[in-house]
């Protein structure tokens, strides 16, 4: 176990953004495999829960950012019902965060800024695959990105208009912290009406 601060209300302050901010960076400094790895809980109409991992591309006073395929299994369950749980897990540290919230698009001028960043081949196989359908074969997407980087060999394919960033933003943060005998720390932040943040710790 990392010698860690404690936590506490004390330290927790009042801006759960700005420590959950703490915790990242204090994550990759960890040195673990990937910090930015977060399960992405959804449901659907039929209110059947479903899980998978996904990446953090961004955190700031809107929220919590990732970019997915708005078709996919993910993305037909937030048009149902959007809301998400995310969880954050790093074991190097002994700390967790739990994040729910209302989830939202973001602008299309951030997705096709983000989509550019990304590496050629990334950028092709988004758009080749139509992501939680069924395919035939390995072969049938192989063929099918071969085919798109011959017509786009210098990588530049356009964004898919299915494909963007959503934003979770965030009603309920909790932090936990591992503590000898099973007896962890948990804050949990809860957004107020007006804007502001309920700080209260939980029993473990």
């Amino acid at each position: 176990m990392h010698a860690l601060p404690p936590l506490d209300e004390s330290t927790a302050g009042t801006d759960p953004l700005k420590l959950f901010l703490t915790w990242f960076e204090a994550a990759f400094r960890a040195g673990g495999p990937e910090p930015a790895a977060m399960t992405l809980a959804t449901t659907g109409a039929d209110g059947a829960p479903s899980a998978r991992m996904v990446l953090l591309k961004g955190c700031d006073e809107r929220g919590f950012v990732f970019f997915t395929n708005y078709e996919s299994r993910k993305g037909a369950e937030l048009a149902a019902n959007p809301r998400a749980a995310l969880v954050f897990y790093w074991p190097e540290m002994d700390r967790q965060v739990r994040v729910t919230g209302m989830v939202a698009k973001v602008s299309d001028a951030e997705s096709d800024e983000y989509f550019q960043s990304r590496p050629a081949g990334s950028r092709l196989a988004a758009a080749v695959s139509a992501q939680s359908e069924t395919v035939g074969s390995r072969a049938e997407l192989e063929q099918k990105y071969v085919a798109l980087s011959a017509k786009y060999p210098d990588g530049g394919v356009p964004r898919p208009k299915n494909w963007g960033g959503y934003c979770v933003q965030p009603d309920e943060i909790e932090f936990w912290h591992s503590r000898d005998n099973r007896l962890h720390d948990r804050i949990r932040f809860r957004r107020r009406a007006e804007g502001s943040w309920l700080v209260e710790r939980l029993a473990p």
